[in-house]
C-alpha cells in the first residue's frame, strides 16, 4: 500500500469516527423527521398554509443539525461540504417556504421534489465516506429513498393537498427511522481512536 494510500485510509477513518462520536445529532434529526411524518398522519386534514409553515420549520431545523455535524467535522481537520451544503440547502427551502406561506399547492409540490433531490443526492454523496461497518448502506437507503420521492412529486405535480400531506409523512416516517437505526449504529463506534498521523496534522 502507498503513502498515500494509507494517508487516505487514515483520512477516511478518522471521518468515521467523528461522525460516530456526534451519533446522537444523527438521532436528532431521526427524532424530529419522525414527529413531522407522526404530525402529518395526525392532522392531514390542516390547512396547507399551516402544512406550510410546519414544513418550513423542519427543514430549517434539519438544515441546521446537518451544520452542526459539518462544523464539528471541520474542527477535525476534516471535509465536510456536503453535509454543510445539505444543511445551507434545507435552511434555503425552509426560508423561501416560511416567506412565501401563501404559495400554491403546485409550487409548494415542486418546492420540496427539489429539496428531497438536493438532498438526497448530497446524502447519498456523504455516504461513500462512511464505512460500511458504520451503517453506510443506511445511509445510501436515506439518500435513495428521497431521490424516489422527488421523482414522484414531480411526476405527479397536480396531486391533492392531502395525498401531499400523506407522501410527505410516509417519507419522513421512512427517512427518520432510517437515521435513527444509523445514529444507533454509529454509536457502537463512538469513542474510536482518530489515527496519530491525522490528529496530529489537525
Amino acid at each position: 500500500m502507498t503513502w498515500f494510500q494509507c494517508y487516505k485510509s487514515d483520512r477516511e477513518s478518522a471521518r468515521n469516527a467523528m461522525l460516530a462520536d456526534n451519533w446522537w445529532v444523527v438521532a436528532l434529526r431521526g427524532v424530529l423527521a419522525i414527529m413531522f411524518g407522526v404530525a402529518a398522519f395526525i392532522v392531514p386534514a390542516a390547512t396547507m398554509l399551516a402544512f406550510v409553515l410546519v414544513f418550513a420549520a423542519y427543514s430549517l431545523v434539519d438544515g441546521l443539525f446537518s451544520i452542526v455535524l459539518a462544523v464539528r467535522g471541520a474542527r477535525e481537520g476534516e471535509r465536510w461540504g456536503l453535509l454543510l451544503s445539505n444543511g445551507l440547502f434545507g435552511i434555503a427551502i425552509g426560508i423561501a417556504a416560511a416567506m412565501l406561506p401563501g404559495i400554491t399547492v403546485l409550487a409548494f409540490v415542486l418546492m420540496v421534489a427539489a429539496w428531497a433531490l438536493v438532498s438526497g443526492g448530497l446524502m447519498l454523496g456523504a455516504a461513500f465516506a462512511l464505512k460500511i461497518s458504520h451503517g453506510r448502506w443506511l445511509l445510501v437507503f436515506g439518500a435513495i429513498a428521497s431521490m424516489i420521492y422527488g421523482v414522484l412529486l414531480l411526476v405527479s405535480p397536480l396531486i391533492g393537498a392531502l395525498v401531499l400531506t400523506w407522501w410527505m409523512g410516509a417519507h419522513a416516517l421512512i427517512f427518520g427511522v432510517t437515521l435513527l437505526a444509523l445514529a444507533f449504529r454509529l454509536r457502537k463506534h463512538r469513542g474510536e481512536h482518530i489515527p496519530d498521523a491525522i490528529a496530529a496534522s489537525g
